[in-house]
């Protein structure tokens, strides 16, 4: 089994692949102004198994396409719409999000939580203006430093593992010069990251080792994630995930 795979194994019984919670989700919707009576398009682009795409469906009146490169969670998200009868509002779509199949201006609302890093932030939300009609919204978390500075070893962390991490200033900056107006901004508090993901991920650790007989590559794995469980725990007091909403203007 690949690294990949194994990755794939290891997350596709989550909740959710990142942090984020239902509340996150229902306090990024209460910035947009949505006319109740109007049918909504929504696109959720790296929707992994679609934690926030259910809460969408439960709460929007519309059709939401969910997108995904991985089909093992997109039938994660499937099985638990067809449960919750939700399935006529969410169709999903096996697809990179740099290569979506959609027309210009096609969607109402355009949500992403935590995937648009694999683009990058500016060249996702440059791709991804042209499928969302004029006044229509996007809504993304990004990784985001929330102090203006940080201790040298968290900095150097995350500027490898993704170097257009950024304040929200310099996020919102980005935004507004793509013709988008903010309207909404908040950073994801420490529940989001603990009781909704490392917490259950720690409780997978043992059952998925059983699973992989103890492997070197699962236990890589397991170390890799208790190391950025305590980088988080850590240095949590500087950096999290930025949600962004804005309204496109042209």
């Amino acid at each position: 089994m690949t690294e990949l795979e194994l990755m794939l194994d290891f997350h596709l019984e989550a909740k959710r692949q990142g942090p984020g919670s239902t509340d996150d989700t229902l306090k990024a919707l209460s910035f947009m102004d949505l006319k109740q009576d109007k049918v909504l398009k929504i696109a959720d682009i790296g929707c992994g198994s679609g934690g926030q795409t259910i809460t969408l469906a439960r709460k929007l009146n519309g059709e939401i396409t969910a997108v995904d490169l991985f089909p093992q969670f997109l039938a994660k998200l499937k099985t638990k719409a067809a449960e919750l009868g939700l399935a006529p509002k969410i169709k999903t779509l096996k697809k990179s999000m740099d290569e979506l199949p959609f027309g210009s201006e096609e969607f109402d609302i355009i949500w992403s939580e935590g995937a648009i890093y694999i683009m990058g932030f500016e060249e996702g939300i440059k791709q991804w203006k042209k499928h969302l009609k004029v006044g229509g919204y996007l809504a993304v978390s990004e990784i985001t430093w929330t102090t203006a500075s940080r201790p040298a070893e968290i900095e150097e962390y995350w500027h490898n593992e993704y170097p257009e991490i950024n304040t929200a200033s310099a996020k919102i900056k980005i935004l507004e010069e793509n013709g988008f107006s903010p309207v909404g901004y908040f950073y994801l508090p420490e529940s989001s990251w603990i009781d909704n993901y490392y917490r259950p991920m720690e409780e997978r650790f043992e059952d998925f080792l059983i699973k992989h007989n103890y492997s070197e590559a699962a236990e890589r794995l397991i170390e890799n994630e208790k190391d950025e469980i305590s980088l988080y725990q850590k240095y949590k007091d500087y950096f999290s995930y930025g949600f962004y909403i804005a309204q496109k203007l042209n």
